[in-house]
This record gives structure tokens, sequence and C-alpha cells, in this order.
């Protein structure tokens, strides 16, 4: 079984989708740190995240970076939704996302393309959102907790302006796939962000096994 699960940045997507991957026991992928490590790479290079070149050379990096904590910085954030509007990118780091997703087995992915690009063919699609100030309350909530100095309407600004880019760019935009489930978080808790996917996913396995009783 494949899930894919898509939506903009604090959405609550990465939560539901290890939450998901527990329930189901499936192995997970969170593909932006893909793209997270690509912008990290491409700025301790001293690189411009905005040049296709830069990023293509921020695309090499030891596995273990992945790993690193450093990469859930909100700067690293910034860096890789720049680096991810480049097609040459995209499409270099596609096949480590479909070889995960072809996994025997079946397998999780969160990202921003996997239910449009990277899975069309999943067998569950959901597409978590929230509006644009509630992520940004819970980023700022988050990263207080963290220690961190932040401006709330920086914060807001920030995921405003990822959400324009994201949408917008020509390779992969972010959006919906046309039979994903909409998951809107805004005004749940988690838990019930939580239970309210797990249900989605239950319906959709039950809906495919009264089609295919074989």
């Amino acid at each position: 079984m494949i899930i894919a699960i898509d939506g903009p940045t604090a959405s609550g997507k990465g939560t539901i989708s290890r939450e998901l991957a527990a329930h189901f026991q499936l192995p997970l992928m969170d593909t932006g740190l893909l793209y997270r490590a690509v912008g990290w790479t491409v700025r301790e290079m001293g690189g411009d995240p905005d040049s296709e070149e830069d990023a293509l050379k921020g695309c090499i990096f030891e596995g273990a970076l992945l790993s690193d904590p450093v990469l859930r910085n909100e700067g690293v954030g910034a860096y890789a939704s720049k680096v991810s509007i480049h097609p040459a990118v995209r499409q270099t780091l596609n096949k480590r996302q479909k070889d995960f997703a072809t996994q025997p087995g079946g397998a999780i992915l969160d990202g921003r393309d996997i239910g449009t690009v990277i899975a069309p063919d999943a067998d569950v699609k959901l597409f978590v959102t929230a509006s644009a100030e509630a992520r940004a309350v819970r980023r700022f909530e988050e990263m207080i907790g963290r220690g961190e100095k932040v401006n709330f309407d920086d914060i807001l600004a920030d995921i405003m302006k990822r959400d324009e880019r994201d949408m917008n760019r020509s390779a992969a935009p972010l959006k919906p796939a046309e039979d994903a489930d909409l998951l809107d978080t805004t005004d749940l808790t988690i838990g019930d962000a939580v239970q309210q996917a797990i249900a989605l996913v239950n319906a959709k396995i039950s809906s495919r096994r009264d089609k295919d009783p074989a």
C-alpha cells in the first residue's frame, strides 16, 4: 500500500505522516528533508539557492545529513523552498523518492508533489492543509518552545511567501491530486487530525476491497 501525503508547511502533515506510518506499520520518507538537505548544502557551499547550477551541486550530499536536526531550522526551510523550484533539482531527487515509494510492502511519503508526480497511482492520497494564520501560530509556538526569538508577523509573511512560491513554480507545483482526500486541520487538535487521517485511509482501503474482493 502506498500512501501519498501532500500539503503546505506547518499544516500538520509531518506529524500525521509519522502517526500513520506507526499505525499501519509502513516505512516513511519525509521528502521535504531531501530538499532541505540540498538547501543546507548550497548554503554551506556559499552558493545561491536561486541558481539552478548551484542548487544541482547541492544535490550531492551524504545520506547521514538527512538525520541531522539542523535541517529542521526555519532558515533551512526557506532555502529548501528556493532550491525546489528548479526542474533539474526535482528530477534529480525524483528517482530516490519513486524507488522508496515502490519498495515491496508499500510506503508512506510526505511531501508536496507525491500524489501528483512521485506516486500518482498511490492507493491513498491525502492533502493536508490549514489556514496560513493557523500554520503561522503553530510554527511560532514551536520556535518559541525551542527558545528562539521570533516575530509572529515575520513567520506569517514567510509562510505566505513559501505558499506562493510552491504553488506557482513551473515544476510540480503544490496542489491536491484530483483524487486526493482533503484534510483541513485549521480547527483540529493534532489528535483529532490523526484520527481523521486514519479514518480516511481505512475508508479508502475498504472501498478498494469492495471493488476488488479477490
